[in-house]
């Protein structure tokens, strides 16, 4: 019984498949016909006598009648002075399974077909099992249809404005001088850029500017990286030079990356790659062979390699990494630059490119796809919440980072700056990554970017203390030294510390002082009072310590829920998280609602 059963179905659904696909063809906007069309009163006439939407139906008795509005007319009808009403037969004894307010025309069509199959399960020498198989086969078309749906439906437009690559094969210019190329859902670690072209014979001087979107309030666009190319040189090198940089509003331009260059920054790495490749710069010795890139001999000097030469095709290639964007010229590493605060690449959605040089394409790849998008958070999401002019904070939490731990800033920026209290603009989060000028607030909190926080316990906590002046909170350490071992990174000489003790400071991760506290170290800094100390910890702790000598009342509050050596289940703050940790970390927060760790 059960192999007659699924027999039939496989009889039926090999039937209607190539159906289906035709069906599909030519209702598809590319054939020209209209995609509303009647059922005839012959069940299986439709299929080989297709007749226009507009006609009389063949049996108005059991005809239903869809209203669509006549303001939509022009898009679902190639003839918008056509009638806005559909005319769609069904069977009376199934109306309720064809409610129009509940089905398109195309799903009336569909289910309609299989209703008229039940005369099949009538027929007293049919299959056995066959109202069974029928209505399994109904169901595998159903499947079938939904799928087919779900790819034209609205929501996989979504997937369509964030593809995994984008390209331009055209060289042409906007009003302004320089060719642009959007990147419609910002980029990932894993993203690439390529622009083919030439320099030109003019000056072969050029530039690529990776963009982004302005926040609220910035009257300029960031500049995540602008890669330039200077084949004339420049006012600090004769002869030609790649310089990269970024620009935000609020910071201007930082120092610039140059290739090649004696400068000391260009000695360290980006995810262990040169800043800029040695062989810049240098004599061709290795390359005798090759003259695509090497500069003329000039009154018999060598020539030296450098990747871009006027006149000659290059391929050059930006590629998103954890730690910075590195470029290639023709396959080869050539420098790197690391992420600057602001200007990370998510919030890139342009590529720019100006100057002497003959495009022939650009390709973006690797782009994050809405099936990403959809697993982790919308890009405005990522960024901070601006905060209002005249707005007075409850809490500041700065976070301590540097230029090249960008994978930490951005699972931070995806779990616990999510807080509703982050979001709405009571608590401000923002990573301190140099000098930074902040806003006022009632409290500042410190913490680090490998610590998860939990913004509404910390807050809470700090309110209920109700101390507004002298306070410092955190997992406080009374009973504490420096430590005398030379080979121990927390190492202080007695010229640094000469005591045998500190006075009470708060660990590291995680620590709360009030608004007059900072203020008065602001006021410290900026008349060179302040005493620095390379434990950032303890040097709060002993300039506290110092306020408390001078008169002011402080409040050393303790809350063994921080946790600085990892995580344990009830933190309020757990330390030395790693990214993939702050997400589970996240993930079960919101589903559990409990402080567990992810270790």
């Amino acid at each position: 019984m059960w192999t007659t059963k699924q027999l039939c179905i496989a009889v039926l659904i090999t039937f209607f498949s190539p159906l289906i696909v035709r069906h599909l063809i030519l209702n598809s906007p590319i054939s020209g016909t209209s995609r509303y069309q009647i059922l005839h009163a012959n069940p299986l006439a439709w299929l080989s006598n297709r007749v226009d939407a507009d006609a009389p139906t063949a049996n108005p008795a059991n005809a239903q009648v869809v209203s669509l509005p006549a303001d939509d007319s022009s898009s679902l009808d190639p003839n918008p002075r056509n009638s806005s009403a559909r005319v769609v037969s069904s069977p009376a004894d199934d109306s309720s399974n064809l409610d129009p307010r509940n089905s398109s025309t195309e799903r009336l069509h569909w289910l309609n077909t299989w209703n008229h199959m039940k005369q099949l399960t009538n027929v007293s020498t049919g299959l056995p099992h066959a109202t069974k198989a029928i209505k399994d086969a109904r169901t595998a078309w159903e499947n079938l249809m939904a799928t087919v749906q779900n790819a034209t439906s609205p929501g996989i437009e979504k997937g369509r404005l964030c593809p995994y690559s984008v390209h331009r094969m055209d060289a042409s210019k906007s009003a302004g001088g320089h060719f642009t190329m959007d990147i419609p859902c910002g980029l990932v670690v894993g993203s690439s850029i390529t622009v083919i072209g030439t320099p030109g014979s003019l000056s072969g001087n050029f530039w690529i500017d990776l963009v982004g979107t302005a926040l609220p309030g910035e009257p300029e666009e960031p500049i995540v990286l602008r890669y330039g190319v200077r084949l004339t040189g420049d006012k600090l090198a004769q002869g030609p030079v790649i310089v990269q940089n970024a620009f935000t509003a609020s910071n201007g331009w930082g120092f610039e990356d140059r290739c090649p260059s004696g400068h000391s920054n260009n000695a360290t790495q980006v995810d262990d790659l040169e800043r800029c490749n040695s062989m810049v710069g240098r004599e061709e010795k290795s390359i005798k062979n090759s003259t695509h890139h090497a500069g003329p001999k000039q009154g018999g000097k060598p020539s030296t390699y450098f990747p871009f030469k006027q006149g000659y095709l290059a391929i050059t290639t930006l590629r998103i990494a954890l730690e910075g964007i590195h470029m290639t010229v023709d396959g080869k590493h050539i420098t790197s630059f690391a992420y600057r605060a602001g200007s990370e690449p998510w919030f890139g959605t342009q590529v720019r490119i100006s100057g002497d040089f003959k495009l022939a394409s650009a390709i973006a790849s690797g782009l994050p796809t809405s099936e990403d998008l959809e697993n982790s958070l919308d890009l405005d999401m990522l960024k901070s919440s601006p905060i209002p002019d005249g707005k007075d904070l409850d809490l500041l939490i700065g976070i301590f980072s540097t230029a090249n731990n960008f994978k930490r800033r951005m699972a931070i920026r995806r779990t616990w700056m999510q807080y509703d209290a982050v979001r709405n603009g009571t608590v401000a989060v923002r990573f301190f990554v140099g000098l930074t000028n902040a806003v006022s607030a009632k409290y500042l909190m410190k913490t680090d970017d490998d610590a998860f926080v939990r913004v509404h316990e910390i807050y809470s906590s700090v309110k209920q203390l109700n101390v507004s002046n002298g306070l410092l909170y955190g997992r406080i350490n009374s009973d504490s030294g420096p430590h005398r071992n030379s080979e121990s990174k927390w190492y202080i000489s007695p010229e640094e510390w000469p005591e045998e003790r500190y006075p009470p400071w708060a660990h590291g991760p995680g620590y709360v002082v009030s608004e007059d506290i900072a203020k008065t170290i602001n006021i410290w800094y900026k008349t060179s009072r302040l005493k620095m100390f390379k434990l950032e910890d303890v040097a709060m702790g002993i300039w506290v310590d110092e306020m408390k000598k001078g008169g002011l009342p402080v409040r050393y509050e303790t809350d063994t829920r921080i946790h600085t050596d990892g995580c344990k289940e009830g933190y309020i703050v757990a330390h030395y998280q790693q990214p993939r940790n702050m997400l589970c970390i996240w993930e079960t927060l919101l589903r559990t609602n409990q402080a567990m760790c992810c270790n």
